[in-house]
């Protein structure tokens, strides 16, 4: 399997820092629940949660995903091939014990978000050092969510995520595009069909997008969230993108930074598009907010 190499670059010349891993699975688990919403784009919930004396076990961390599906995540050192299992046992634990997850999401993040929480898209994230050519194969030919990332240390103070392999549960998902969008027709149906276009062209960025729906967006998700499309409205479609509006070139009318402004979706860069030209020049955008994710 290939590495990421990664080098520091100074005074002209460049110093390879070569890969770790941590020196217990407890310091991977640590700096994970810390920076969760940074690095697997979920909040956090709990840590070492207990599944009762009958299953007799512990889900290292529980979270909630950005559109509140329930995450389960998993972590190893270095390579296990138990990892996926263990983890599909507690997220079918957590699929028998709705009311507990959901007492617990309340005490934590708050009535409204117990009350949305999306129980048919629950997440299995394994988080290792590495995994075996069967670990990739089982989780493409499996019917549940799961990610497979893998971790390694840089230096002091820098750490690498990748993630190898990612499955999506399959009900309700269209079909993937690979060409280019289809053209907007002029007159009725036209924002409608830009909305549309606009959804073809995020589906059909690279492998492993799932589409989220919810009331009141629908989400593109890698790991993490990286588009958001809002119902279409009379003259125009919101798209919201997981990018820094700070490191963007806004225009006017086009672009703009909706970072703590209350807006359906996720995502701090809002894109307005009223044409198909507005959709072309949107598309380098959400590629690079593909590629963030």
């Amino acid at each position: 399997m290939s590495e990421l190499r990664l080098f520091q670059t100074m005074h002209g010349g460049a110093k390879e820092l070569a890969p770790r891993l941590a020196a217990a699975e407890a310091d991977v688990q640590r700096l994970v629940e810390a920076n969760m919403e940074v690095l697997l784009g979920v909040r956090f919930l709990v840590s070492e949660y207990s599944t009762g004396p009958v299953h007799a076990g512990r889900i290292d961390s529980l979270g909630l995903d950005a559109n509140g599906a329930p995450v389960v995540v998993e972590y190893k050192r270095g390579t296990s091939a138990g990892v996926i299992n263990q983890g599909l046992f507690y997220l079918s634990w957590l699929m028998d014990h709705r009311g507990e997850f959901e007492h617990l999401v309340r005490h934590r993040l708050g009535a409204t978000a117990a009350a949305q929480v999306l129980w048919s898209r629950p997440r299995l994230i394994c988080v290792a050092g590495d995994y075996t050519r069967y670990d990739l194969h089982a989780v493409r030919e499996h019917r549940r969510s799961i990610d497979l990332v893998r971790y390694r240390y840089f230096g002091t103070d820098l750490i690498g995520l990748e993630t190898l392999a990612t499955a999506r549960m399959t009900q309700g998902r269209p079909e993937q595009r690979t060409g280019p969008a289809r053209p907007v027709r002029a007159g009725r149906g036209r924002i409608a069909e830009l909305a549309a276009a606009a959804d073809e062209v995020l589906l059909g960025l690279g492998d492993g997008i799932t589409k989220v729906q919810r009331k009141q967006y629908c989400a593109y998700q890698r790991l993490r969230n990286f588009a958001s499309i809002c119902p279409p409205q009379r003259t125009k479609v919101h798209v919201y993108l997981s990018l820094d509006p700070a490191e963007v070139d806004l225009v006017p009318d086009f672009t703009r930074n909706v970072t703590g402004l209350g807006h359906h979706g996720t995502g701090d860069l809002e894109v307005r598009l009223r044409t198909e030209r507005d959709l072309e020049r949107a598309q380098d955008l959400f590629r690079a907010s593909y590629a963030a994710a």
